[in-house]
């Protein structure tokens, strides 16, 4: 990777990065997100290579978890129709609740902020129940 990033003209280098998420079962799951494409002539030489390789596996862990969260969502819409074809509140406080507490252990067994964790769930949840509140309306 080092020679695709120094010279002059535009070069070309992809890097790619594999994300393994723990699974409540111990199972690794991969996610892989495609390849990120760096071009010199786009970029400032004066940008050291070590950093362009840093922020290239930054930008490929974002669309990792871009897709994700896009994954995530089309489940949650699907939870969503189903609790509203069952006349299902669209929240559930006790789900809240375990999940709060799995997000935050998980967290902690990433070196992670628990409370930032929460956080970002909470914001995730609250997107959630608008889908449900949504799709229970569509509904009636």
């Amino acid at each position: 990777m080092k020679g695709a990033l120094t010279g002059s003209g535009p070069r070309r280098s992809i890097s790619e990065v594999t994300i393994r998420i723990p699974s409540d079962d111990g199972i690794l799951l991969p996610y892989q997100r495609l390849f990120m494409d760096l071009t010199m002539a786009d970029t400032p030489t004066s940008i050291p290579p070590e950093l362009l390789r840093l922020r290239a596996s930054i930008d490929n862990i974002d669309a990792a978890l871009i897709y994700l969260l896009s994954e995530r969502f089309k489940i949650t819409k699907q939870v969503g129709r189903l609790k509203a074809a069952q006349s299902l509140p669209p929240a559930d406080l006790n789900r809240e609740r375990e999940q709060i507490g799995r997000l935050r252990r998980l967290a902690t067994d990433a070196d992670l902020d628990p409370d930032f964790a929460e956080k970002f769930l909470a914001f995730v949840i609250k997107e959630v129940i608008h889908h449900h509140i949504s799709a229970a309306e569509t509904t009636k």
